[in-house]
């Protein structure tokens, strides 16, 4: 997928916030508030420790971008608990040449709310086919949480689309982000673009993916072993016993 054929290019900041708004304390929003992010190539990963705004920042943009802030398609538009930040109305989204067919907007916390939107959208009356069917035919809520993001992603992801999760991975084990990895590399090679915020140093490591590091210094591509993710997560791996040692004596 070339450049110019991403759904989205570039993203900056051109409207106004609230001068009291908490957003204005965000790492990531006063990086944007002098300098334009831009995305290069089909897989973005924003990272960056909590409170550096990568989850809210991947909000915005979704709603920016039509879809609903509590997740699913660009044809949800159910509510149940308005939280998202006005941080949408002030970002500029420079768009690709090519016209995105597919779409979704994953959030961890909130998918909940997605499952029961489509049980409560199959409950009425239609001459279409059940919007359940298009997710694996088994009922969401009848998963485990793993299992019902897999059934999403292997079986509503289509490809030519869009594709924005925020944190996937608090809901897989570490074999099924490897199986993530396997379906996202799919979509791409079917013109897909996924713009994700993660800790996973797995799904870091997907093959010529940008890592968009947030830190309090602004947004820097970095190679995914560069990440505080990764070389805290290696250096525990490596040897347990002296990491935990070395913390809990900390802690006495």
């Amino acid at each position: 997928m070339e450049r110019d054929s991403l759904f989205i290019r570039r993203i900056t900041l051109e409207g106004d916030l609230p001068a009291d708004s908490y957003l204005n304390r965000l790492p990531v929003v006063r990086y944007l508030r002098d300098h334009p992010i831009t995305l290069e190539k089909p897989v973005t990963f924003f990272v960056g420790e909590n409170g550096s705004g990568k989850s809210t920042l991947i909000e915005a943009i979704a709603v920016a971008m039509g879809f609903n802030p509590e997740g699913g398609t660009r044809n949800f538009d159910f509510s149940t608990h308005a939280t998202h930040s006005p941080l949408h109305e002030a970002l500029c989204i420079a768009k690709g040449i090519t016209r995105m067919k597919d779409g979704f907007f994953l959030r961890a916390e909130s998918f909940y709310n997605v499952a029961t939107n489509i049980e409560e959208m199959d409950r009425q009356p239609a001459a279409s086919p059940r919007i359940i069917e298009s997710y694996g035919g088994v009922s969401l809520h009848n998963q485990s949480h793993g299992e019902s993001f897999m059934a999403l992603a292997e079986n509503r992801f289509f490809g030519s689309g869009l594709y924005i999760l925020d944190e996937p991975e608090a809901a897989l084990s570490p074999m099924r982000l490897m199986r993530l990895i396997c379906r996202m590399n799919e979509l791409v090679m079917r013109n897909s673009q996924f713009i994700i915020s993660t800790h996973s140093p797995i799904l870091m490591a997907f093959p010529d993916a940008d890592v968009l590091q947030i830190t309090e210094s602004g947004v820097e591509r970095v190679p995914f072993r560069e990440t505080e993710h990764y070389q805290v997560t290696k250096m525990f791996l490596d040897d347990p016993e002296r990491m935990l040692h070395y913390l809990l004596a900390e802690e006495e």
